[in-house]
């Protein structure tokens, strides 16, 4: 089965789903609250431009250019996170925390307003600066360092990295160890399914049940099961009993037809299809008594495969001689399985007997046992195969195609029943793999300890 792969990833999935849904709700709260962050420091450094006017307009108002040019003289002996640049009317450096204009920086509008205000690169760092022509031709440069704002972000997008990574693993976590409960819960269903499939209707899940959903569900599952149970039941009930007693007045009605007598060619036909509606009788009970064990242990004993493979072998062999089929046996030695032997023979017999039956004259029958977990029984023909659209139903009961029908070929559809019936009652996987030509059916046995691996 390949339930813990399918598990592995349907939890990682989960888990994948639950972190990221966490991070991207993460995301979307860090980047609003960056934007916050950015917006006020950047409110903040305004304002403090704007009360550097503000002093600048004072001094202006007293004294004009004279008060201006003594002030950012002495601001610039002192330099902090500020620039300040006063040029004269030929563009020279009246004053100022650097020796030049910046290189492309243009003047906008007049007076000391904060609109319009710059943001400019100058020697790697961010200022934002308000340029003015003021009266008289002196080009006036006020400016604040964003430095401050742009570490004080980086530190944020640090933090905020650092606390996503954590996010993540918490939410990995989280998922991973929700997912693990809910596919912990499936997988007790699956396990059940599982079993139910391999033919133990019987199987229950054990342990209190809880309140939640998944409590509700197994509810619905043992009551489902239940049902199945009791309808498989009464089925088998009826067609033991039909075939029971339609079997007892058929033998009698058998041996009366010895007593006849002027028409023996009536009766022979008589005795005929009775013998033959008591071989449907005793295959039906046959089936019923094989699905009944289904899934139960009991009565099964380690058998030595090969050597039953080789005893029906031998038995049918000559059969397929005479109707000028090609045979071959491959057959590996020493392959133990727990089973019954009578019903392991039955159920050779009747894949080898439906196999003769169809083949034509030059068509090919082969009988292989490999060793292997599990071993494998296969019986290949190369006659013509199943029709189109009878493969699901070929081992349903009473199953025949129109064309037997045509070709006067005699059964009655239970052969293959019973030989699907055989296998599971031994664990075993039928399957009927794909084939170019002809048939092929493949039982898959789960192996006994103690076989040997020698090819016979």
């Amino acid at each position: 089965m390949s339930e813990a792969p399918l598990r592995a990833r349907a939890t990682l999935r989960l888990a994948a789903v639950m972190a990221a849904a966490v991070a991207l709700l993460a995301l979307l709260a860090m980047g609003l609250q960056y934007r916050l962050v950015e917006t006020r420091l950047m409110q903040a450094q305004r304002t403090l431009l704007a009360a550097d006017l503000d002093g600048l307009a004072a001094l202006y108002d007293q004294r004009r250019i004279i008060a201006l040019r003594e002030a950012i003289a002495y601001r610039a002996a002192a330099p902090g996170g500020e620039m300040l640049v006063l040029l004269d009317r030929q563009g020279k450096v009246l004053a100022g925390t650097r020796a030049d204009w910046p290189e492309g920086l243009v003047a906008q509008g007049q007076g000391f307003t904060i609109d319009p205000a710059q943001e400019v690169a100058l020697d790697g760092a961010r200022w934002l600066v308000v340029a003015r022509d003021l009266p008289g031709g002196f080009p006036l440069l006020v400016g604040r360092s964003l430095a401050p704002v742009d570490a004080t972000l980086a530190a944020l997008q640090r933090g905020m990295l650092g606390l996503l990574a954590a996010l993540l693993l918490a939410g990995a976590g989280v998922g991973w160890l929700a997912a693990r409960w809910v596919m912990g819960r499936i997988g007790r269903l699956n396990a059940l399914a599982d079993r139910v499939a391999a033919g133990d209707l019987d199987a229950r899940l054990t342990g209190p049940r809880s309140g939640d959903e998944f409590g509700l569900l197994e509810t619905h599952v043992h009551a489902m099961l239940d049902r199945i149970s009791n309808l498989n039941r009464a089925t088998h009930r009826l067609s033991d009993t039909i075939a029971h007693e339609m079997r007892t007045p058929l033998n009698r009605m058998l041996q009366k037809l010895s007593r006849v007598e002027g028409q023996d060619d009536l009766a022979a036909d008589l005795r005929a299809e009775m013998r033959q509606a008591i071989r449907v009788f005793d295959s039906l009970l046959d089936i019923s008594r094989a699905e009944a064990d289904q899934g139960q242990g009991g009565g099964l004993v380690p058998v030595d495969l090969s050597t039953v493979a080789q005893e029906v072998w031998e038995l049918y062999e000559p059969l397929a001689e005479d109707k000028g089929l090609q045979v071959a046996l491959q057959v590996a030695a020493g392959v133990q399985v727990l089973g019954d032997r009578n019903l392991l023979a039955q159920m050779l017999a009747n894949l080898l007997d439906n196999a003769i039956k169809y083949c034509s004259p030059g068509d090919r029958l082969e009988l292989q046992l490999a060793a292997g977990d599990p071993a494998l029984l296969r019986v290949i023909d190369t006659g013509p195969g199943l029709p189109d659209g009878l493969k699901d139903a070929a081992f349903d009961r009473f199953t025949r195609a129109e064309r037997d029908r045509a070709r006067g070929i005699q059964g009655h559809g239970l052969g293959l029943a019973l030989v699907r019936a055989i296998a599971l009652r031994h664990g075993a996987r039928l399957s009927l793999p794909a084939v170019g030509q002809g048939l092929t059916v493949e039982i898959a046995f789960p192996r006994a300890p103690g076989e040997g691996g020698a090819a016979g």
